[in-house]
């Protein structure tokens, strides 16, 4: 099983909106981040690398984020 942290870059505007898109789809697990900022931070898992690019891609076509990668 394979853990990664992912950077989602977010309009400040946007982010409580993709935070509850994130939440409801269960791609990836919410933690923290700077509303101010629009940086947050999630976890995606998954079984192998193909897996978690597959979520990674989900993440950043999430209506609202500007850029996400893997940290």
């Amino acid at each position: 099983m394979n853990v990664s942290s992912i950077v989602v870059q977010v309009k400040p505007e946007n982010y409580e909106n993709v935070k509850e898109a994130f939440e409801k789809d269960g791609v990836c697990d919410y933690h923290f981040g700077d509303v101010e900022k629009g940086k947050m931070i999630v976890t995606i898992e998954g079984e192998n690398v193909d897996e978690e690019i597959k979520k990674l891609v989900s993440i950043q076509k999430t209506p609202g984020v500007i850029a996400a990668d893997m940290m």
